[in-house]
């Protein structure tokens, strides 16, 4: 009993000094596999700019990407921040509202591209404008 009793705390001790909640560390960053990584961030209440950014983000990746994200080359992940679950990584990527990230994982290291001020400037009035300069950052990404 003793030794089960040692091994949990253990366990809880090496998840809380590291900094990380397991599964939260696990979803975010996917193992240490090389990847682009598409995160969207939102809250409970969306306007129609931020609902635009999510299903022309969606159509991006179902048009273009289906077989990437297959292989786990490219991770499309939604995440509402006004769900508890999600507090870890809506404070790691310091967001409090709508917001769009394309990210590289390349040897378990993250690089992070802000991309909300262009999602929020084309994604609702000139969609195409929106899927096209995604799609030019994920394919730049990619190489």
């Amino acid at each position: 009993m003793k030794q089960l009793l040692f091994a949990i705390i253990a366990v809880m001790i090496s998840a809380t000094a590291f900094g990380k909640d397991p599964k939260t560390s696990e979803k975010a960053n996917n193992g240490s596999k090389d990847r682009v990584e598409i995160l969207y961030f939102h809250g409970k209440q969306r306007c129609p700019t931020c609902m635009s950014i999510e299903k022309n983000t969606q159509e991006v990746m179902k048009a273009y990407y289906s077989d990437k994200i297959k292989k786990g080359e490219v991770v499309f992940t939604v995440i509402d921040i006004s769900n508890k679950a999600n507090e870890k990584i809506a404070d790691r990527y310091e967001v409090t509202w709508s917001s769009l990230f394309v990210n590289k994982w390349k040897g378990g290291k993250e690089s992070k591209n802000n991309m909300t001020e262009f999602a929020f400037a084309y994604s609702r009035n000139s969609p195409d404008t929106f899927k096209n300069g995604l799609k030019k950052k994920i394919n730049e990404l990619l190489k």
